[in-house]
């Protein structure tokens, strides 16, 4: 956890993008992180978080679903975007979706910095990725909470240490952005 951590500092003191992405309930886990580093973790501050959810431009996964494949929805956008400060999380209960691990190994291809979040045993983006998280857990919507938490966690970390002494929404958050 503390790698994922620097791994989130340093690609924001580079000026790198984060990309979050996922299947199913592991895409909307992917969403739901890239809105709160988007508004949550970037309001008040000058230099904002720079996070893009490879799942939330719709027309263009379905245009590469249905012209490339499936398995090329996360890694084609990649191929517009990528750089060696970006960071690449790739999300997946099982650990072996064939678009998310076909997308870490792009970016590791790269030099992107790529995190592995996966359940149950690992699968493929657990061996492939610079940082893996792996939650050892054999039922996947546990899995995806675990994801969540992470991601809170790790929000919560980064707050504290670009603002200071409170990162909660309460009253010294408020004082910040005021």
């Amino acid at each position: 956890l503390d790698a994922l951590v620097e791994a989130f500092h340093t690609t924001y003191e580079k000026g790198g993008n984060i990309y979050t992405m996922g299947n199913g309930g592991s895409g909307a886990s992917a969403s739901h992180a890239a809105g709160d580093f988007l508004k949550g973790a970037s309001y008040g501050l000058d230099k904002r978080f720079k996070m893009i959810c490879l799942n939330d431009n719709l027309p263009s996964m379905m245009a590469i679903a249905n012209d490339i494949g499936w398995e090329s929805i996360f890694v084609e956008p990649l191929k517009n975007f990528l750089s060696e400060d970006d960071l690449v999380i790739g999300i997946s209960g099982s650990g072996n979706s064939k678009n998310v691990v076909n997308a870490l190994e792009y970016a590791n291809a790269n030099g992107a910095t790529t995190v592995a979040m996966s359940g149950f045993k690992g699968g493929k983006i657990s061996q492939i990725a610079t940082i893996n998280l792996h939650a050892p857990v054999m039922d996947m919507e546990v899995t995806e909470d675990v994801h969540m938490v992470i991601f809170n966690i790790v929000k919560k970390q980064i707050m504290a240490r670009l603002m200071g002494d409170n990162p909660s929404m309460g009253d010294t958050y408020d004082q910040r952005i005021g």
